[in-house]
């Protein structure tokens, strides 16, 4: 696995933290290069700083098309070209829909769904040019339950995995790979006061791993745990109001989760304004 990931330049967006520095870390010990994309470019470095071999940081905004470019050309004018994007970047608010704030349901539209379009549309035309290539995107297993809470981020998921598999098709053939990571629930800032539901919290490491196995033996889909996509796929065949009941039991509602806990207050506050908006200083 280790060989199949050795000597492959890998941009990941969102690197400097949680689970983009993970997979930094785990990318560059299997012997990748990696440019690390963060739009703190400060903690990007730092980040880079900490990892063995060759890692690279560099200033990234997701929402930015100009800025996406840049970043990707960046990384081709250090190394001559890359191999991998990871789509990791993403934001979350949590609470009832409607006490949602207008900037909270615009930074998820932007980062999390639109973020990921650019990355595809600028990153893919490249990589069938050269023959081949493979594009992850770390999305969510909120790509297709909708917990309670979540409503505005699980749209923003669902509809990575609706845009993913479209492109996917039209890629058939071109030696480009698109894979989709859906975790559960992740120990990370992202997630702070929210119920992991019927399965563990995972570890950002266990996404990293999940994305290190992708790059070696390409698949679309990949759901951790497993049992999430059983989940799934079992309440799918049961009528509506027995599906409600059991999903009920196993998806957490997020709403009554954050009103037992204030720890979001500072993720939000940094995560879920744009520096360059003036609604948000």
């Amino acid at each position: 696995m280790t060989t199949a990931v050795a000597g492959r330049i890998v941009a990941v967006t969102g690197g400097a933290r949680g689970i983009g520095s993970e997979i930094a870390r785990q990318l560059a010990a299997a012997g990748a290069r990696v440019a690390i994309g963060d739009r703190d470019l400060e903690a990007a470095r730092e980040t880079a700083g900490q990892l063995p071999g060759q890692v690279r940081a560099f200033a990234l905004d997701v929402t930015d098309t100009r800025s996406f470019r840049e970043f990707l050309d960046a990384v081709t004018e250090v190394w001559g070209s890359f191999d991998v994007l990871v789509n990791n970047a993403g934001v979350m608010w949590v609470g009832a829909f409607d006490t949602e704030p207008e900037a909270a349901t615009e930074r998820m539209l932007a980062v999390n769904l639109h973020g990921v379009i650019r990355g595809v549309r600028l990153a893919a035309p490249y990589l069938r040019a050269r023959g081949g290539g493979h594009i992850v995107t770390v999305a969510s297993a909120a790509s297709k339950l909708a917990p309670p809470g979540e409503s505005t981020y699980a749209a923003t998921k669902h509809g990575v995995l609706g845009y993913l598999t479209g492109v996917r098709e039209e890629l058939r053939g071109s030696g480009v790979h698109l894979s989709v990571i859906m975790p559960g629930v992740v120990d990370t800032e992202l997630a702070l006061g929210t119920d992991p539901g019927a399965t563990a919290r995972l570890d950002p490491a266990d996404v990293a791993a999940a994305v290190v196995r992708v790059l070696a033996r390409p698949r679309f889909e990949v759901t951790i745990p497993a049992t999430i996509d059983l989940l799934v796929r079992v309440t799918g065949l049961l009528p509506q109001a027995l599906r409600d009941q059991v999903l009920r039991r196993a998806v957490p509602n997020q709403v009554e989760a954050t009103r037992r806990s204030n720890s979001r207050e500072t993720y939000e506050r940094h995560a879920l304004t744009d520096p360059t908006d003036p609604r948000d200083r």
